[in-house]
């Protein structure tokens, strides 16, 4: 979230146009808030170049594993990730568009990294579930949280999660999608002597591990710089060096454990080809509770629901700050509208079986741009739709040209640590059981819960137990109950 200090003054007001122009300035208060059609579709593009990348990452993630016994969609890893890829732009399309158009504001849409490892790793890997059930679960936090919004609830429950722990779940996850990255490229693994180690016998001996850190490196350099599109720019370019590499060196064929982690970069044949959204619709809303106990269920969709919860009103005040439409309290235009689409956001992601969809911080691309209104956000979700007609490339790009965008968000979610105060003993230590066992666990939810659980001991055994919000007790005894499930199901067997 941008500081208040850094809120942009408010626009000054252009005169009207006439005809169509006039008709979309009006609709979306173009000229009121002092932009122009011409910049609008200026910053909706850049907005898109900033983001597109979910294309790639979420491909990756949900089609990187086949922990329910089938990939996603059925077939093969490849057919998942083309799937994946196209659907991921069709509902990141059809979002954007109705943000713009609802709310008014630049705001665009689609896949959040975070929620998606939350389902892949999380959800998707627990016994007996399938895909289809892990969706189901995704349309059912979406449907709680926008209930949540039209009730006015969501603000009491954004009230009664400490500050400290709020910024724990953002800094755990980057660091989850970090370690992520570093594993689905190869650059950690599991060691001879030990639970990890780097590479190759503890070394870079691989061309496509080299591949890895030279992306690593572009996206650092890139993002320092400030290059707009830095994750796409090295994505892209770090595909074409795995593919020149792979052209002329075969690296496929080489010794085990040197090859390609994931996807051969090779030329897919043509890269356009008509989307295939078979993957909407694959949902099973219900399923999940015939495979796991209800007291599991319900804290699979809490865990997705405060990992979904705090991200966009943190989004929504930054970019309207950032575009100078805050009002004296801090807060954006539409705000209930800005939410109700948000939470649509995740009925439509798990409908579409590509994980929860939500607001993305990188709109401030195009509000940087000029963005002001929701035009920009409608521009981006056309050029998302267009891009339904490439996911064949996808497959051209391995994990070790894409991982080192993870990283990278990863890094971005954790500078936010600072906002812990880590004196205050109290708060910082289940802030730091979250941080921690997320990656070390391989689990959003063992970390929330565990973080949730010693915040609540803590109180009670300092006897400041009235401190604690009675929704944090609710979600402190659910959680005690999800780490005892073993025992309580064998007792009930």
């Amino acid at each position: 979230m941008l500081p208040m200090s850094t809120t942009a003054p408010r626009p000054a007001p252009v005169s009207p146009a006439s005809g169509v122009v006039g008709v979309l300035d009006r609709y979306f208060l173009i000229s009121e808030r002092g932009s122009t059609v011409g910049r609008e579709i200026r910053g909706g593009i850049v907005t898109f170049v900033a983001m597109s990348y979910i294309i790639v990452l979420n491909p990756i993630i949900l089609g990187g594993t086949d922990g329910t016994g089938a990939f996603l969609g059925g077939g093969d890893a490849a057919s998942a990730q083309v799937k994946i890829a196209a659907t991921t732009a069709l509902v990141a399309g059809l979002l954007s568009i109705a943000m713009g158009v609802v709310s008014k504001m630049p705001i665009a849409m689609a896949a959040g990294l975070g929620l998606n490892a939350v389902v892949a790793y999380g959800i998707a890997l627990m016994p007996g579930m399938t895909w289809a059930d892990a969706m189901g679960i995704v349309v059912l936090e979406g449907l709680l949280i926008l209930v949540l919004v039209l009730t006015g609830v969501r603000q009491a429950v954004f009230n009664a999660v400490p500050a400290e722990l709020k910024v724990s779940i953002s800094v755990g996850i980057g660091l989850f999608i970090a370690f992520i990255g570093v594993v689905n490229a190869g650059f950690v693994r599991t060691g001879a002597g030990t639970p990890v180690e780097l590479g190759i016998g503890g070394s870079i001996a691989s061309w496509p591990l080299l591949v890895f850190v030279v992306g690593l490196i572009v996206s650092i350099v890139l993002w320092i710089k400030q290059t707009r599109g830095a994750l796409l720019i090295s994505i892209v370019a770090t595909t074409v060096l795995a593919f020149l590499i792979e052209t002329f060196g075969h690296v496929q064929g080489g010794a085990e454990g040197t090859g390609w982690a994931s996807n051969v970069p090779v030329w897919p044949g043509s890269p356009v080809a008509a989307p295939d959204f078979s993957l909407v619709g694959q949902v099973s809303l219900l399923g999940s509770f015939e495979k796991l106990t209800f007291i599991t269920v319900v804290l699979l969709v809490f865990t997705l629901l405060l990992a979904d919860f705090f991200d966009t009103m943190g989004t929504m005040v930054a970019i309207g700050g950032a575009a100078g439409l805050l009002d004296a309290q801090g807060n954006p235009p539409r705000t209930k509208q800005i939410l109700v689409v948000d939470s649509l956001g995740a009925v439509a992601g798990g409908a579409g079986s590509v994980s929860s969809n939500t607001a993305y911080i990188e709109s401030s691309a195009g509000v940087a741009d000029g963005a002001r209104t929701g035009l920009a956000s409608v521009v981006t979700g056309a050029a998302f739709l267009l891009a339904t007609f490439l996911s064949p490339l996808v497959l051209m790009v391995p994990a070790e040209a894409a991982a080192p965008a993870l990283v990278v968000v990863g890094f971005l979610m954790m500078t936010q640590i600072t906002g812990i105060d880590w004196k205050n003993l109290e708060v910082a230590i289940p802030a730091f059981l979250v941080i921690a066992l997320m990656p070390f666990t391989y689990s959003i939810t063992v970390g929330l819960g565990a973080g949730f659980v010693t915040f609540v001991l803590i109180k009670v055994l300092l006897g400041k137990g009235r401190q604690v919000h009675a929704l944090m007790w609710v979600a402190a005894v659910m959680f005690v109950l999800y780490f005892v499930r073993g025992p309580i199901q064998a007792l009930v067997g």
